[in-house]
């Protein structure tokens, strides 16, 4: 999958099969949005291509009226949504950055600056709650009139369902706010996972008896926070079982900078100490144990640590006593 910032590049491709979102989580609805996407590239010769934007116009214009708390939490980071589009099988990704320019674009001008003449696109497919331009002022109609005007079809796909349930990222960020992890899995149709590089943090794990790995998340408002457990995948052969932490640490940080912490069970030795820096890993969270919390000292954060273990332990042996039910 070929992955562009803008769309003043040679090498996008002359015609392509287009839809546009913001696309954070890559749920469910998005993953048969794309699908749908994908067997119209097919039929017509051309490339499939999904324009996304960054920062979330959500967030741009929440800065802008000088309300912060009014951006959405954010699913997924940039990476985990080019991840998933990529397994989705698209050929070529467009990020906008979306920012006063391109807000500022009529409906008109966005279809002959972007669709048309920035990403060749030949057919359009859009959610049924589509607006585009600026004040929102363009919808499916307009869209519609200024493909057959100008060369494009335009296709709408109307919302999607699991056990009743309209499937949004709205939806998703309710089931993580909420911790119900299982419900989250099954609208994104897998496991909630955040993946990333694994970096140097203040190394407080060790003296605390808990070995742990960090990976920052790119955003303030993370969908959900709060004590894991946790499945990694990248550091051995097979996935690591652990517990984690994904917050702003208030017991031992007063930075804010909100970092995923994991502590797996059984380090793989070859490691070493420092052998999974660099790394890069994705950690699938499975069972919310419980919020985050400001302890008094290092005493009692070390205790609680150690009965997040021990509480991890017990859900995983669960698991495996469930399976073996199930199979009998």
């Amino acid at each position: 999958m070929q992955v562009f910032r803008g769309f003043h590049h040679a090498a996008l491709a002359p015609a392509c099969a287009l839809t546009i979102g913001n696309f954070d989580g890559v749920h469910r609805g998005h993953q048969a949005m794309l699908a749908l996407l994908r067997n119209e590239a097919q039929h017509r010769g051309m490339p499939s291509a999904v324009m996304t934007f960054e920062p979330h116009p959500r967030d741009f214009f929440a800065a802008q009226a000088g309300k912060p708390e009014l951006a959405p939490a954010r699913i997924a980071t940039l990476r985990d949504k080019l991840s998933e589009l990529e397994r989705c099988g698209i050929d070529q990704v467009v990020v906008l950055p979306f920012d006063r320019r391109l807000a500022g674009l009529t409906p008109d001008e966005f279809i002959d600056q972007v669709l048309v003449n920035g990403l060749h696109a030949r057919y359009v497919l859009v959610g049924d709650d589509f607006r585009f331009g600026a004040k929102r002022a363009g919808d499916y109609d307009f869209l519609d009139a200024a493909g057959g005007q100008r060369g494009f079809d335009v296709a709408r796909m109307l919302s999607y369902e699991v056990h009743g349930t309209r499937v949004s990222s709205s939806v998703v960020r309710d089931a993580l706010e909420a911790g119900d992890m299982p419900k989250a899995a099954a609208l994104l149709g897998r496991p909630y996972s955040i993946s990333g590089h694994v970096i140097h943090g203040q190394k407080l794990g060790r003296d605390l008896g808990c070995r742990t790995m960090n990976v920052r998340f790119g955003h303030q408002k993370p969908a959900t926070r709060g004590i894991f457990v946790v499945r990694t995948h990248g550091l051995a052969p097979q996935p690591l079982d652990g517990v984690a932490s994904l917050g702003v640490r208030p017991t031992v940080e007063d930075a804010g900078r909100v970092l995923l912490e994991v502590h797996c069970f059984d380090w793989p030795s070859n490691l070493g100490i420092e052998g999974g820096y660099g790394k890069i890993v994705r950690v699938e969270l499975l069972h919310k144990l419980r919020d985050e919390a400001r302890y008094d000292g290092l005493e009692a954060l070390q205790a609680a640590i150690q009965q997040d273990i021990s509480d991890a332990k017990a859900f995983f042996q669960a698991q495996g006593r469930q399976t073996t039910r199930d199979r009998i």
